[in-house]
C-alpha cells in the first residue's frame, strides 16, 4: 500500500510516499480503509522528534514506526477477533497507527460512527484538534456558563473548536491571532479578537477565568497577569526542541501551580470514543462545524506538514487518501 513515511527525524523533506506493507489488525484492533487523514502538530512533532520527550516514547534514535498520522475516517476493512463493535463497511472517524496511508490500524475502543452528514475530509479534521480542545476546556479548564474565557492561537486547528466549544459552554469568548484570521475567529464567535502584531494581550487590564493557550510562546509571568485570582490557564503542546526537552514551560507552570490561587497547568489529550460521540452531537446540533484549511492528496503529506508549521493555517489541514 502507499503511506507517507520518514525513516529519520527532521524536517519535511525527511518524508516521502512509497509502497509498504499492508497492516494486520491485532485482537482488539479493526483495519480501516482510510479515506481521510487529519494533519496536525501532533504529526510535526514526530516528523521532527520535538519536544526530545518524543522519542523517550518512539525511538530514540529513529522512529519504530516509519509511518506518519493520528486522524482518520475512512470504512472498517477487516476487524480483529476480540472486536465486536464494528463490522467491515462501517463508516468510522478516530484516531489510529499511521494513518498517512491506504490502510491503517486502530483500536476499536478509539473509534466512533463517522457522521452522515459530514465527508470524510470533514470528519478527519475532528479527532485530535477538537478533542483537545473539549477535554482543555472542559475537564483541564473547567468552563462554566458566564466565564470569560481568551484563547491563544484561536485561528489554528485546536483554537478554532476552541472558539466554538467555548461559545457552545455559553462563555464569552476573545481570541487571539494573526491578522489574517481576525474574519475567521469572528465568524466561529468570538465575542472579540485581538491581533498579536498589534497588540500584546497580556498588557490589558482585563481578567479571564480560563486561559488557553495553544500558541506556545508566552511567560507564564505574563499569561499569570491577566488570569482571575482563581483563573486557570491551560497549555497546550509542546515548544519546540528547547531546554528540559523542550517541555521547560508545562513543568514549571505544573511546579508552580501548588503555591497559587491560580491554576496552570498542561495536559496531553486522550482518544476517547465517548468524546467523539459528544463532538458529533454538538456538530449535528449545529454547534460545532469542521473546520478546514485546506485538503491536500496524500503524495503531498511533505507540504501539508510544511504549511502545518509555516502558513498559518486557519483551521484543519486534511489529506485525502482513498476515494470515497
Amino acid at each position: 500500500m502507499q503511506a507517507a513515511v520518514r525513516d529519520v527525524y527532521g524536517p519535511p523533506e525527511v518524508v516521502a510516499v512509497r509502497d509498504v506493507e499492508r497492516p494486520e489488525p491485532r485482537a482488539d484492533e479493526v483495519l480501516v480503509k482510510v479515506c481521510a487523514a487529519g494533519v496536525g502538530p501532533e504529526v510535526w512533532h514526530l516528523m521532527a522528534g520535538l519536544p526530545y520527550a518524543v522519542r523517550l516514547v518512539y525511538g530514540l534514535r529513529r522512529p519504530r514506526d516509519p509511518v506518519l498520522g493520528w486522524d482518520l475516517a475512512g470504512r472498517v476493512e477487516s476487524v480483529g477477533a476480540k472486536v465486536t463493535a464494528w463490522k467491515p463497511g462501517d463508516e468510522v472517524f478516530g484516531t489510529g497507527v499511521g494513518t498517512f496511508a491506504e490502510y491503517a490500524r486502530a483500536k476499536a475502543t478509539l473509534l466512533a460512527a463517522k457522521p452522515g452528514a459530514l465527508s470524510y475530509e470533514q470528519a478527519a479534521a475532528i479527532p485530535v484538534s477538537a478533542q483537545t480542545a473539549l477535554q482543555a476546556l472542559r475537564d483541564k479548564g473547567r468552563v462554566r456558563a458566564g466565564q470569560r474565557v481568551l484563547v491563544i492561537g484561536a485561528s489554528g486547528g485546536v483554537g478554532s473548536y476552541a472558539v466554538q466549544l467555548a461559545v457552545a459552554f455559553d462563555t464569552e469568548v476573545t481570541g487571539v491571532c494573526g491578522p489574517g484570521g481576525i474574519g475567521h475567529v469572528k465568524a466561529l464567535g468570538a465575542a472579540e479578537v485581538i491581533d498579536y502584531t498589534r497588540e500584546d494581550v497580556t498588557d490589558r487590564d482585563g481578567r479571564y477565568d480560563v486561559v488557553l493557550d495553544a500558541a506556545g510562546n508566552r511567560p507564564l509571568s505574563r499569561l499569570r497577569r491577566v488570569l482571575t485570582p482563581h483563573g486557570r490557564l491551560v497549555l497546550i503542546g509542546g515548544e519546540g526542541g528547547g531546554r528540559v526537552l523542550g517541555m521547560g514551560r508545562a513543568l514549571k507552570a505544573q511546579a508552580m501551580s501548588p503555591f497559587l490561587r491560580q491554576d496552570l497547568g498542561s495536559f496531553l489529550a486522550k482518544t476517547r470514543a465517548a468524546d467523539l460521540d459528544t463532538l458529533a452531537g454538538l456538530i449535528e446540533t449545529g454547534k460545532l462545524k469542521p473546520v478546514i484549511d485546506r485538503v491536500l492528496p496524500l503524495p503531498e503529506a511533505a507540504d501539508a506538514i510544511r504549511h502545518l508549521r509555516e502558513g498559518h493555517p486557519h483551521g484543519k489541514i486534511v489529506l485525502t487518501v482513498a476515494e470515497s
